[in-house]
């Protein structure tokens, strides 16, 4: 049925089974559009968001209902909790069942914390309402039939461009975040120019700093997270460069690069492995176990077992597995006739398999004390051509050019110039992007499990 409003606007409202749920779904639609066919809206489609609270008369909860939040306490499960909110009979617990019983909560995964709301209404549980993050809530609907129906309630994010640019007076940490950005945001930037500067000696006050990341929004214009940097620019005293976020398109890695489409990064780390100590170096010596002297391939870090192993490069893992003396072991494949490998970890990264595409800085393995080991420690070697090379003493190649190839060059400066583009436009600097409110909301993707 199409309507036409007081306000000039109108609305598609329809109805249809989903799972045995009678779904409502409306669509606004401006009075200059009002000329053009409206399509049928989706089945699956409502206006509610997942932001809001859920005693809204588009999910059919009658008023006056009686609400009652709790968060899950350390040491709780949700079953103690659903005790805890006193709900009638065995509702909450089989409010519960429906959304455990299916793979929308696991609920041995969840965390002190949660947000769980129960909203009482004629002495029954008309709702369970779980928020497992910002715009994702999961709801167990008391059914016409008394029994409950999950499903699941995602706000569709909208992605607006954030420009920060300021100047360093107190630290990048403090002058980047009182201006939009946010723990993750202020790491990327740091990780960017982590080859190029010393954090802790090499930036002083007066020193430019700019960024450019997304902000992701609801359709009601509340912010649910930042997104990951686009671009770092650093204008100081000890580095004065910027850097482009791209993906390349043949190793669909995402890299940064400057202007010119010089990587940010070296080809391969020397050191996969922070806060270890060097406790031997590549030479001959003599064997801590078999007593014999012979090459030492490779150089040790000693740390604590548990401690992650990093990818030294990008690359492809060619072996994760048992290898003899060298116990639980990897080996990865890098351009240029380099290989890294990894031994005696306690155990291998998520994921972690052969033939898996790994990026440098990606955690591969923890350090421990497998095979031919005295104690904790990360054994790594460096391959080139097949020789076990020194990597403290090799003078490491930088990391990729994308002007070597055309095509992929001027794929990266098509993204360089998109982002230049929100630069120079003051609408993505904070006061506009920040300021989101009248946004009109838009229909919320629901799912019934």
């Amino acid at each position: 049925m199409l309507k036409t409003m007081s306000d000039g606007t109108r609305k598609w409202a329809g109805a249809a089974a989903v799972a045995g749920l009678a779904v409502v779904t409306v669509f606004t639609v401006s009075q200059d559009a009002a000329e053009a066919p409206v399509a049928a809206p989706e089945p699956v489609e409502t206006v509610n968001l997942a932001s809001l609270p859920i005693d809204q008369e588009d999910f059919g909860i009658a008023a006056p209902l009686d609400v009652r939040p709790t968060v899950l306490k350390r040491r709780e499960t949700l079953s103690d909790v659903i005790k805890r909110l006193d709900l009638p009979g065995s509702d909450g617990h089989r409010a519960l069942y429906s959304l455990t019983s299916t793979d929308l909560l696991d609920a041995r995964r969840v965390r002190p914390g949660l947000e769980v709301t129960a909203h009482v209404a004629d002495d029954s549980l008309n709702a369970l309402s779980i928020k497992l993050e910002e715009g994702r809530r999961l709801l167990a609907k008391r059914m016409p039939s008394g029994e409950y129906q999950a499903m699941a309630l995602d706000s569709r994010l909208i992605a607006r461009p954030l420009t920060v640019r300021g100047s360093i007076e107190t630290s990048l940490y403090q002058d980047a975040q009182s201006l939009g950005a946010e723990d993750q945001q202020v790491v990327d930037f740091a990780q960017v120019f982590a080859y190029d500067l010393d954090f802790q000696r090499e930036v002083h006050p007066g020193d430019q700093f700019e960024m450019v990341f997304n902000v992701m929004t609801d359709e009601r214009g509340n912010v649910i997270r930042r997104g990951e940097v686009l671009y770092a620019s650093l204008n100081g005293k000890a580095v004065n460069k910027s850097f482009y976020s791209f993906t390349t398109p043949d190793e669909d890695i995402t890299d940064y690069f400057q202007a010119n489409g010089e990587s940010s990064t070296k080809f391969l780390m020397k050191t996969p492995i922070n806060g270890a100590r060097l406790s031997s170096r590549f030479g001959k010596r003599r064997h801590p176990i078999s007593g014999y002297t012979r090459l030492h391939k490779g150089t040790d870090f000693a740390a604590p077992t548990g401690t992650p192993i990093y990818a030294a490069g990008n690359g492809v893992v060619e072996r994760a597995s048992r290898y003899g003396g060298y116990g639980h072991y990897i080996r990865i494949r890098h351009a240029k006739g380099y290989k890294t490998a990894y031994a005696h970890l306690s155990r291998y990264g998520r994921g972690i398999k052969s033939g898996r595409r790994v990026k440098q800085g990606d955690v591969i393995g923890y350090v421990g004390s497998t095979g031919a080991s005295t104690g904790p420690h990360l054994h790594y070697e460096v391959y080139k051509n097949g020789k076990a090379v020194d990597v403290m003493r090799l003078k490491l190649p930088t990391g990729r050019k994308l002007a070597m190839d055309p095509e992929i060059f001027e794929a990266f400066a098509v993204e360089r110039d998109r982002i230049d583009a929100i630069r120079g436009d003051d609408r993505n600097l904070p006061e506009f992007v920040v300021a989101t409110a009248g946004v009109p909301p838009a229909p919320l993707r629901l799912r019934a499990r």
